[in-house]
């Protein structure tokens, strides 16, 4: 009785059972991204259930499925600890945003380690999951992109105040992850892992995408975008492909023309940052426009840093110690305005110092030195766009972006394969999405 049990415990706890599960658990993340408006939870429960996982590949297999790259992932939880370590500067009448921090940055903790623990995922599961993020992005677009049509009036009035259409999830971090499903489609068809009529589809989304991030006109995105397709000109140069890097410079050329005098929000958009932009001299604007305000967040966040070079202010006092600067140093912007820096640098930078903000990038980009001697398109362009996100805004600060960062930072990064060449073609894993 008790062997046949234990029997049928490891067929339910299989290897193959455990990737499949976990492979579900990542598609539950990624669904999640797109459903903080009616089901906000469903990304922490994928983050959840792959720690589950990973628990369960543990015990029955005694085992660490990726060993070999603890460094890369010790990194993450690191971040964590810095969070955490945090406790010892915090004012404790800030305890409660504290621990709200906390629980705000588990996944630094969560998914570093369920990632080191599980085996890699299979190809399949690899490719699944990134088409399953196209197609989530693709339907979110097409859906915004309606809804333009129909208000399209009243939209292109929005973008001359500063405003965007509605997008789901918000219009920054949807940027980034359209910015990023371009990325996805571009190595899908550079590396011809589609056949047939499947080709076709995603050639024809990764164009709509391109376009639709115009119509969108959100600059974190459009950044990533023009970014991402200058470093993949000089890549196709490097290969000698010089009618795809042609292709590429064509259309990052022709793109931002044809969207400037055919679409009235890229249209829209453009002037009402330039008038932005024409206001920062004029404190008083950060009251009302959103670039000024940022700039002058950007220098009352320095103002606090001079004061607390070493350790920073911790970030749960982080507000106080902005208002305090605010009030002293810009008093003509209102208490309502006084917004924390829209800088990722710059606000770890205040909240942990000097000391922290070194931490913070050894640990956070020591996965991108390691894998500059390979071949990893998508580990390396949501690092570019991560990082692009990070000077305007601080992405880490949310569930949606923290999850968005760290989630497709982790995803390729556990897919990559430490052997030689040789032994990646007798495996069969020369394509993988890393």
């Amino acid at each position: 009785m008790n062997i046949s049990a234990a029997s049928h415990t490891s067929v339910w706890v299989s290897k193959d059972r455990i990737q499949l599960a976990a492979a579900l658990s990542c598609g539950m993340v990624i669904t999640g991204l797109y459903t903080i408006p009616f089901f906000r939870v469903l990304a922490s429960i994928g983050q959840a259930c792959l720690a589950v996982s990973a628990i369960l590949y543990l015990l029955s297999h005694k085992q660490v499925g990726q060993r070999q790259k603890w460094k890369l992932y010790l990194g993450f939880v690191v971040i964590f600890l810095m969070h955490f370590g945090a406790g010892l500067v915090t004012n404790p009448n800030n305890s409660k945003e504290y621990w709200r921090d906390i629980v705000l940055q588990l996944p630094f903790l969560v998914l570093p380690l369920a990632f080191w623990v599980l085996p890699p995922l299979p190809v399949r599961y690899l490719s699944r999951l990134y088409k399953l993020l196209l197609g989530l992005t693709t339907f979110s677009a097409l859906g915004s992109t309606a809804y333009y049509l129909v208000h399209s009036e009243v939209i292109n009035e929005l973008y001359t105040r500063s405003k965007v259409m509605p997008t789901v999830p918000d219009h920054i971090r949807f940027s980034l992850l359209v910015a990023l499903s371009i990325a996805v489609g571009v190595v899908l068809l550079n590396r011809e892992a589609l056949r047939g009529w499947r080709r076709g589809v995603v050639l024809v989304i990764t164009v709509f995408l391109a376009g639709y991030l115009h119509l969108l006109a959100v600059r974190s995105g459009l950044l990533a975008l023009y970014v991402l397709g200058v470093i993949a000109i000089g890549y196709q140069l490097r290969r000698g492909a010089w009618s795809k890097a042609l292709v590429l410079a064509t259309a990052l050329v022709i793109l931002p023309f044809a969207s400037y005098f055919a679409l009235p929000t890229f249209y829209n958009k453009y002037h009402n940052t330039r008038d932005d932009a024409s206001r920062v001299e004029q404190t008083q604007s950060a009251n009302s426009y959103s670039l000024v305000g940022r700039v002058y967040s950007y220098q009352t966040a320095l103002r606090v840093w001079r004061d607390n070079p070493v350790i920073g202010v911790g970030k749960a006092d982080l507000q106080d110690e902005m208002s305090t600067y605010y009030r002293r140093h810009f008093p003509q912007i209102d208490d309502e305005h006084h917004i924390q820096p829209h800088n990722q640098f710059l606000f770890y930078l205040v909240s942990f110092g000097g000391l922290g903000m070194l931490l913070f990038l050894l640990a956070f980009y020591y996965p991108l030195w390691w894998s500059r001697s390979r071949h990893a398109p998508l580990l390396i362009s949501q690092y570019i766009i991560v990082t692009l996100s990070f000077l305007v805004e601080p992405t880490l600060e949310t569930q949606t972006g923290l999850t968005f960062a760290l989630f497709f930072l982790l995803l390729p990064l556990s897919s990559a394969v430490i052997c030689d060449q040789e032994e990646i073609i007798k495996k069969g894993l020369e394509w993988r999405p890393a």
